[in-house]
């Protein structure tokens, strides 16, 4: 009787050692699945300050509304370039008279 009580007990010990290997690999799971939430929790913080960052960054109208501005503002310059070569060229020839006057 004795010897029947020892063998369930080596089986019963047999059997749930499994038992304890498989609460170990759950406790490292456990811990594991603790480390990815708080790297996704990581990643959902950086990708939230990016949507930030971009919500104040201007779009693609914003930016061809710019590049038509930037040409016709260009053509302005241009247009003041051409009158300032003019006036130059006016005032060295009342220069010039007036230094042709004085001699």
């Amino acid at each position: 009787m004795l010897a029947l009580i020892a063998i369930a007990g080596h089986i019963k010990t047999w059997m749930s050692s499994g038992e304890k290997v498989l609460e170990r690999k759950v406790e490292v799971l456990s811990v594991a699945a603790d480390e990815v939430e708080d790297k996704l929790t990581q990643h959902d913080r950086r990708i939230q300050t990016l949507e930030d960052e971009i919500k104040h960054l201007p779009d693609k109208d914003a930016i061809h509304q710019l590049q038509l501005d930037l040409a016709e503002l260009s053509g302005h310059v241009a247009t003041l370039a051409k009158s300032a070569e003019a006036t130059e060229r006016t005032t060295r020839r009342v220069e010039e008279f007036l230094l042709n006057r004085a001699s």
